[in-house]
């Protein structure tokens, strides 16, 4: 089971990555629409992002508007994997808290993000906003890939556990881990992309300060092109190392577990 786990992995790999060639052509393009537009205000060359990135890093404000959003960002989407995960056991075991928590589901994957983050500014300081918007977009989909794994397991093999009286920790860690780590595995893989692109536009509309979302709002009213885009390249950079970092954390934890 684990060397199966594994290699589907090491497959999906495969086909997620991003070719170095890919990004060479498309910075490529970027620079010569840059060159032929020759507005910068309206277009800014990838050699000026670059620059200005230079002159932000050795800025102790850069960092801190880092730090500020990411630890926003971040508790907010694992609140999500906690609570989603929850409410899909329970909603598997339960009928009515299944009943109950599916309208609440749709409902919010069903309203604009903009709209949230105004209605729940009414009530949330602007500086724990992106906290509440993170954890708001990703509960409903690590609950639902979640239920969902848990509703295509192999009934014959929780059946045999029932017949044998098998505890729960090993059920768990030898059953249910398995067949639901992948499904698990795919919410969060979404749901990290999401949370950082509500969580930084809840800042940019709730302006709390020592933000990402204030730097952009910043830079947006001052028409300060090359800002503009160096932050929206901090945001993609910090969101996809973070999105490494913690799918390859859950891949080895899973591995782990099943090997044992």
């Amino acid at each position: 089971m684990g060397s199966t786990t594994l290699a589907k992995g090491e497959k999906e790999k495969k086909h997620r990555g991003v070719r170095l060639w890919a990004v060479a052509v498309w910075l490529l393009v970027w620079q010569l629409g840059a060159m032929a537009l020759g507005q910068e205000i309206l277009l800014v060359s990838p050699v000026s992002v670059m620059l200005c990135l230079g002159e932000l890093v050795p800025h102790w404000d850069f960092w801190s508007a880092i730090l500020f959003s990411f630890w926003r960002i971040t508790l907010g989407f694992l609140l999500a994997c906690l609570v989603g995960t929850v409410l899909a056991v329970l909603s598997s075991r339960f009928g009515p808290v299944r009943d109950l928590a599916a309208p609440l589901m749709r409902v919010i994957q069903s309203i604009p993000v903009a709209s949230f983050i105004i209605l729940v500014l009414i009530w949330v300081p602007s500086r724990n906003l992106s906290v509440v918007i993170s954890f708001l977009m990703v509960t409903p989909i690590v609950c639902q890939n979640v239920l969902g794994g848990i509703s295509s397991m192999d009934q014959k093999l929780t059946e045999m556990a029932d017949v044998f009286q098998v505890p729960f920790p090993r059920r768990l860690r030898y059953l249910y881990l398995p067949q639901v780590a992948p499904f698990f595995r795919s919410a969060c893989a979404v749901g990290l992309g999401l949370c950082w692109k509500a969580g930084v536009a809840a800042e940019v509309i709730g302006l709390p300060d020592g933000s990402i979302g204030e730097r952009l709002y910043e830079a947006k009213v001052y028409l300060n092109t090359p800002d503009l885009f160096a932050w929206t390249v901090v945001i993609v950079l910090v969101s996809l190392v973070f999105e490494k970092l913690f799918l390859f954390l859950l891949d080895r934890l899973v591995a782990r577990l099943e090997q044992n």
